[in-house]
């Protein structure tokens, strides 16, 4: 059985860091798309994917709601994961004279604020770790790359300033999928569960499917659409409750949703974070 846990990105990516922190006895796999780490689930070459889906001051993570319910895996966990910005340059770079920052899409406006304030030129990059890598090679000191420390210890760079985030709590949460489904177990902080759905093609169908979680007393906690089929008419539902399938209130309000809707799916059971309880009391 593989030792492995498969991730989007390089090495020293965040998504590598999420592996480091919530299954440290595990080997990081690399994987260059999302496709990519599902499918190293899929085939056997990885035992579990960490999968980025959403961060807290970009959104949700394009496409991703699309891969997971085609994927045939099952959600066994969460992970929330406090994303720093560093900026990283070659030993003996100085942060005066770095002229341009190499980052991804995605990152390059979280940290907007630092760079306009010491007139760097943000530069798009297809992964931060990536974007560390070359900086690292191209040995130049006036290029610096947006990255985590631990990309800076493996990639050999110096931490030119730390934590240059806009927004002080930013963070990144993340799904860690696996083959087989675990419903047997019952966290410290609760469960959550994972399902999507299709309403059926009634008046006020969404809104009768939704009201078995509110008479039934479950906090539904997401609930996205998207398009499926490339049918306007065809709408698909990610949603996540608290509670677990077993709970009898949960129960009825599936039962509930169940008959209003065409397709249901059962996505995940898995212990909820600590973190969302230190949001509460926060």
């Amino acid at each position: 059985m593989s030792n492995r846990i498969a991730f989007q990105g390089e090495l020293g990516a965040y998504g590598h860091q999420a592996c480091v922190e919530a299954r440290s006895g595990m080997d990081p796999l690399p994987c260059a798309t999302f496709e990519d780490a599902i499918e190293a689930v899929r085939s056997g070459a990885a035992e579990l994917g960490m999968i980025a889906v959403e961060n807290s001051t970009y959104g949700r993570v394009a496409d991703v709601h699309h891969l997971l319910p085609e994927s045939g895996l099952h959600i066994v966990d969460e992970a929330f994961v406090r994303v720093h910005i560093n900026l990283l340059g070659v030993p003996g770079a100085r942060l005066d004279k770095v002229t341009h920052a190499h980052g991804h899409v995605v990152i390059l406006p979280q940290c907007a604020g630092f760079l306009r304030e010491h007139g760097i030129r943000p530069v798009t990059s297809s992964d931060n770790a990536r974007a560390a890598r070359e900086v690292a090679e191209g040995g130049d000191p006036t290029q610096g790359a947006l990255a985590s420390e631990l990309a800076a210890e493996i990639y050999g760079l110096d931490v030119l300033a730390r934590h240059i985030e806009d927004h002080d709590r930013n963070t990144t949460r993340f799904l860690v999928m696996s083959r087989t489904p675990d419903l047997s177990r019952r966290g410290n902080y609760g469960m959550m569960t994972s399902f999507v759905f299709r309403v059926r093609n009634i008046p006020a169908a969404l809104y009768k499917a939704m009201g078995g979680f509110a008479t039934n007393g479950v906090n539904m906690t997401k609930l996205e659409s998207y398009m499926v089929g490339g049918d306007f008419t065809a709408t698909q539902f990610y949603a996540e409750i608290e509670g677990h399938p077993d709970d009898r209130n949960v129960q009825l309000a599936l039962e509930e949703l169940d008959y209003f809707t065409d397709h249901l799916k059962l996505m995940g059971v898995y212990p909820a974070a600590a973190r969302r309880r230190e949001k509460r009391k926060g």
